[in-house]
């Protein structure tokens, strides 16, 4: 493939010599991605605000208590792999729902630094108003996804973010909820 410097672009930076034709046609793919990221991310966005209008809580917090819930006793470690977040986010999440009375921690047998958790009867009740699905709508649609589609994004989104000219890395423990 023939490859140029285009003018204007950053030094050392090649792109694909393309006809006219072809390249309204990649402009046109390009806004239409940009189109999908907008319903994706509006999406998102509007599915947390019906969460804390029904039940008063976040998202993270309401998927939180969904795997609480699915997995009564659950470690703090095991909680926070699970929701992909940082321990001392999986922590600071717990606090505050401990705080709220929706979650019990509880240590059991002779080593007390394992933290068990459980769902109050409180937090059981607020789960039940929270809308579907618990994890939220992009964690849901992703765990739809058969492996071999998931495989993909990961590998096409990664190629997005690589190029980025700009990147929060540290936004991969954030809940959604909180970004």
């Amino acid at each position: 493939m023939d490859l140029r410097t285009q003018a204007g672009s950053d030094k050392g930076q090649k792109r694909p010599n393309t006809s006219p034709s072809a390249a309204a046609g990649n402009e046109k793919k390009r806004l239409e991605v940009l189109q999908q990221f907008r319903v994706l991310l509006r999406s998102i966005k509007r599915h947390y605000q019906r969460v804390e209008e029904q039940c008063g809580l976040s998202g993270a917090q309401v998927w939180a208590l969904a795997e609480i819930a699915d997995a009564p006793g659950i470690k703090v470690s095991e909680f926070a792999q699970q929701l992909g977040v940082h321990l001392s986010t999986a922590s600071n999440m717990l606090r505050r729902l401990e705080a709220l009375e929706l979650v019990r921690r509880m240590r059991i047998g002779e080593d007390h630094r394992v933290v068990q958790l459980e769902l109050t009867a409180k937090g059981e009740s607020i789960l039940s108003m929270a809308p579907r699905p618990l994890a939220g709508i992009l964690q849901q649609a992703l765990a739809d996804l058969p492996q071999s589609r998931l495989d993909t994004l990961h590998a096409d989104l990664g190629e997005v973010i690589q190029v980025m000219k700009f990147k929060d890395d540290e936004a991969h423990s954030t809940p959604l909820s909180d970004i």
